[in-house]
């Protein structure tokens, strides 16, 4: 059966997809022009702060030991602000955000009422973390969670991830991803301000 007429026209059933072509191009531009106007205006600057279950709520219970032996209870910690950072020294964005670490912890030391900056253990051994501390700096201490309770507890899926804690026990932020110290800074202070 062929598609063109004696006469040498192209039949109907021809022509009509070709009418109708010029509408889903049209549509499928209309479309990416949307999505280009959509990405075109998102930030792309620094880690956002993610929603979580636990924002607004008090901090889960975690206690523990830091890598030299000293016993780490967060209820312990009320009164200060606690910023919580989950890491596996094998995770190539922890590594890379490890330099944002400490500039913010050398930031919160210079403040009367400067956070108090944990990390936690969340895969790789004792050794390994500590290892990596001591070739790369970090002087803070760093908390064990051999049984990966802890993680569990904050809903930590995929490392790095940070977390602030109020002097009340009442997590304020989560950050999956790498953080920067000055976003993790300017976000601290205003919740000290009470805008946020």
């Amino acid at each position: 059966m062929s598609d063109v007429d004696s006469d040498g026209t192209a039949s109907a059933a021809t022509a009509r997809p070709r009418r109708v072509a010029p509408f889903i191009a049209l549509a499928v531009a209309i479309v990416l022009a949307g999505l280009f106007v959509v990405l075109a205006g998102s930030s792309t600057g620094g880690v956002d702060q993610a929603q979580s279950f636990l924002v607004g709520r008090p901090a889960p219970r975690v206690v523990s030991t830091t890598l030299d032996d000293q016993p780490f209870d967060l209820s312990r910690r009320k009164g200060s602000w606690v910023v919580l950072n989950f890491f596996d020294p094998t995770c190539v964005p922890c590594v890379e955000e490890h330099p944002e670490l400490i500039a913010f912890a050398d930031q919160q030391a210079g403040l009367a009422d400067g956070a108090e900056l944990y990390t936690i253990i969340n895969r790789g051994n004792p050794e390994s973390v500590q290892a990596f501390f001591d070739a790369n700096g970090g002087d803070w201490p760093i908390v064990r969670d051999p049984d990966g309770g802890v993680s569990v507890d904050f809903g930590v899926a995929k490392v790095p991830e940070t977390w602030i804690i109020d002097p009340n026990g009442v997590v304020r932020a989560r950050y999956p991803g790498a953080i920067t110290a000055e976003r993790v800074a300017q976000d601290l202070q205003a919740f000290r301000e009470g805008r946020a």
